[in-house]
């Protein structure tokens, strides 16, 4: 038995006790026949490992039919000699339960380094570098502008990409705990590493030493080093975890869990945790562009909470109709506000809330059950999908709703931006697919490339949550400053950049807060620079912003 396709990519890898490899003719016939491709213990080699967790969604018919004629267009043969009783005996023994157990010495064995050459990949902007991940062939593209610069291969890659600090290292996990590395600046595939059984998400501490996986199989916390890929502990935990997400304002990682109502805190230097109880279990979650609040649901969907970092409890909740996929919301400022959208799995509307007040601002029918919804200072809309064959434009002005035709029986997914925010990524997500790529501001198709099944694209200024102050402040430098200075050349006052590197962040915040009585002190004969009340949160992303222009080197390591 070769491969089960695409139907079990979900499956995670285990080991079992030698007890459950009995005389059963289940176990014997699956040795046989399946063990040289899904493993002896049902782990996976070249194909997918076995599990009852995840065949369970499965009916039994669908397993027969399978195993039976096989999958096209996969490695997974038919196994037309086998009774209907002989493939019965094989599902029944693939869905026994089994311990599981995967060590330090297991993880330090699966690790793989390339000896493969790499390429001179000619990056003009790491900033507009996006990673494509193409599941139908299992590939990960990376591109810039409208040109894939290089392809390579990674086995059940399902998407959750992340980059180092610098964005010149690419990071991919799948389902059944494989973590690889790409390096942009050597164009080329590193290696992998096996970091678990079955793995839920990773990210990278915010100095690019270390590789946190989140796993369900074993239930665990995997630390990789991110330069060796080599494993430093293994921390061991009862709950099923949602997704760690590391902090960039401090050492810190922070996870929650799909069964428990606990909230976990981890030191990203020596690794110990700490845990803090919340009302119910949030089962899916995202951290706030200032990573001061958590914004969480449950898994029944019916509440959104909001949780205080810095206050350390639930600060805000209220009922919802449908559970929102807060892992893809997306954020932007208006008008002296902050927002957030979501869609809501299953129901055809996406919500549109104010961040900081928590207030609910609006819901907008798109007409079908999305799945994605994103955004960037450079186009006035809300890009998101609905399970159609349509790119659904919600205004971000008056949330009045425009589709763009793509084509006809194609499902529309997942919309990314490069860092200028000019180009946006769309996938058609069928086998025959393509990604297509428009001008987010004409809405013109710019080009349209083949592929098999592509999803999701990444991007470090629209993926790491430390731009979003950035991208932010970009809106507010747009409605509240850009009148009188430029970015980088002098205007009617001083551009960001020289601002920057002859300044203090305490002088550049006291003067845009009170230049009356700072400009004497900054040299100034006279005030020439109006009184801009700005919130706390308008100050820390407008001065996130004007430090993009701070000169410095371009490093290309982490």
């Amino acid at each position: 038995m070769k491969r089960i396709g695409s139907l079990l990519l979900l499956v995670p890898l285990v080991v079992f006790s030698p007890m459950a490899y009995g005389g059963n003719k289940g176990s014997q016939l699956y040795q046989k026949y399946c063990a040289s491709c899904h493993g002896i213990d049902r782990t996976g080699t070249v194909a997918p490992p076995l599990f009852p967790l995840f065949l369970r969604k499965y009916p039994e018919k669908k397993l027969i039919n399978i195993i039976k004629n096989g999958l096209p267009a996969t490695q997974m043969p038919s196994f037309k000699n086998l009774s209907e009783n002989q493939i019965k005996e094989i599902i029944s023994f693939i869905r026994t339960p089994a311990s599981v157990n995967w060590s330090l010495d297991k993880i330090n064995s699966s690790i793989y380094v390339s000896k493969e050459k790499g390429k001179k990949l000619n990056i003009k902007n790491i900033k507009n570098v996006v990673a494509v991940v193409e599941r139908g062939r299992q590939k990960v593209w990376i591109m810039e502008g409208t040109e894939v610069l290089d392809k390579f291969d990674f086995k059940n890659v399902h998407g959750g990409l992340k980059f180092s600090p610098s964005g010149w290292k690419v990071y991919v996990p799948s389902r059944d705990g494989w973590v690889g590395r790409y390096d942009i600046n050597d164009g080329r595939f590193y290696g992998k590493v096996r970091a678990c059984v079955y793995l839920r998400n990773i990210t990278i501490d915010r100095n690019g030493q270390y590789i946190f996986a989140s796993c369900w199989l074993p239930k665990s916390i995997v630390i990789l080093d991110s330069e060796s890929l080599k494993p430093l502990k293994i921390i061991k935990e009862k709950g099923i975890i949602s997704a760690i997400y590391s902090l960039y304002s401090k050492d810190e990682a922070i996870f929650t869990f799909r069964d428990k109502p606990e909230i976990g805190f981890l030191d990203t230097k020596n690794f110990s945790i700490k845990m803090k109880p919340l009302p119910e279990a949030y089962e899916d979650f995202f951290i706030d562009p200032f990573e001061e609040f958590v914004i969480g649901t449950s898994r029944k969907g019916s509440r959104l909470s909001v949780y205080s970092l810095l206050k350390q409890k639930e600060v805000f909740s209220t009922d919802i109709n449908g559970m929102p996929h807060l892992a893809s919301a997306t954020v932007w400022y208006k008008k002296g506000k902050f927002f957030f959208a979501t869609p809501h799995i299953t129901k055809p509307f996406v919500t549109v809330w104010n961040l900081y007040n928590w207030k609910f601002v609006k819901k907008v029918n798109v007409g079908g059950n999305g799945f994605f919804v994103r955004t960037h200072p450079t186009t006035p809309y809300l890009w998101t999908d609905n399970g159609k064959d349509r790119i659904v434009l919600i205004n971000r002005d008056d949330f009045s709703v425009k589709t763009i035709k793509t084509e006809k029986g194609k499902r529309v997914i997942h919309t990314e931006f490069n860092g200028d925010g000019n180009l946006a990524y769309v996938s058609l997500y069928n086998r025959d697919g393509a990604l297509l790529i428009y001008d987010s501001i004409t809405l013109k198709l710019k080009k349209r490339i083949p592929a098999s099944i592509p999803i999701g694209k990444y991007n470090i200024i629209n993926k790491s949550r430390k731009y979003q102050p950035v991208l932010l402040g970009k809106q507010i430098f747009m409605e509240k400053c850009w009148g009188c200075h430029h970015q980088t050349q002098e205007a009617f006052a001083p551009s960001f950049r020289w601002i920057v590197n002859h300044r203090t962040d305490a002088q550049i915040l006291a003067h845009i807060a009170n230049p009356e009585e700072t400009y004497k002190k900054l040299g100034y004969k006279r005030n020439a620079m109006p009184k801009i009340k700005l919130s706390h949160y308008e100050l820390r992303a407008i001065l996130s912003y004007m430090k993009q222009f701070k000169d410095k080197k371009d490093a290309k390591n982490n």
